[in-house]
């Protein structure tokens, strides 16, 4: 059963390797596509190799729709991107992938079915397949290098629609069942540490001592800690001490 939330088709055209399919169908469930069509797959169709590499994903194997050609494959589509590196004696318009994907979510948002193409692995798309698409994706890459793995275009496609509709987070921390530390224990944490170094003679000599507590306060500022962090910390001088004082 495929998901109902508004997609764009993705279009594996004349794939050559099974396993490159299954690579496709797990990069495309990462970001919650499941809407797979396949032209003229060389090996034909099912391939075992597609549904093992496929892993989780194979249900997008189970409910690909396969055609003869890339008309049949897009023809209920308003609105086809043709993925490609190499330079096209064709005029279309060319887009990278974030933005191929913010049109391609108005034009759903606005009814119309959407369809990326994706070339066979060994030369990609063909003129005779671009000219049925209204406009390029093309991948900022090395020039020097240009080739993608299908897999690999297909899961940079995919993430660029998932962006369009789900807030990434750019920056988290793991806090591992702690807390950050509030003010009143940075505070304590200061404290501590200031009268041990006093008692030990670190402020010297008297006439930088005020500067180097300020420099010191303003290093527990700086530093992110969370209570496990400032609870190991005090226990770090007070074993100084008793070590110390042992001695």
């Amino acid at each position: 059963m495929q998901d109902k939330s508004p997609q764009p088709v993705f279009v594996l055209v004349r794939p050559q390797m099974g396993e490159n399919i299954g690579a496709a169908a797990r990069a495309m469930w990462n970001f919650g596509l499941d809407r797979m069509r396949i032209v003229a797959p060389r090996d034909g169709w099912p391939n075992p190799k597609a549904v093992a590499m496929a892993s989780g994903a194979g249900r997008l194997l189970d409910g690909a729709l396969v055609a003869d050609d890339v008309a049949g494959a897009v023809g209920d589509c308003s609105y086809v991107f043709a993925t490609t590196a190499r330079t096209r004696d064709l005029t279309k318009p060319v887009f990278s992938p974030e933005r191929a994907m913010q049109i391609a979510a108005e034009k759903i948002a606005a009814g119309e079915k959407v369809a990326v193409l994706f070339g066979p692995e060994r030369a990609g798309l063909e003129n005779d397949d671009i000219v049925r698409a209204n406009a390029i994706i093309s991948v900022p890459v090395n020039p020097e290098f240009t080739s993608l793995n299908l897999g690999q275009c297909v899961l940079l496609t995919a993430y660029e629609w998932q962006r369009q509709g789900v807030e990434i987070t750019h920056e988290t921390v793991e806090m591992a069942k702690s807390e950050w530390a509030s003010g009143i224990e940075m505070e304590k944490l200061g404290q501590h540490y200031e009268e041990r170094l006093d008692t030990a003679g670190f402020f010297f000599p008297d006439h930088k001592a005020a500067s180097m507590k300020i420099n010191l306060r303003n290093l527990w500022s700086r530093m992110p800690l969370t209570r496990a962090d400032v609870q190991m910390l005090h226990g770090v001088m007070r074993q100084m001490v008793r070590w110390k004082e042992r001695g």
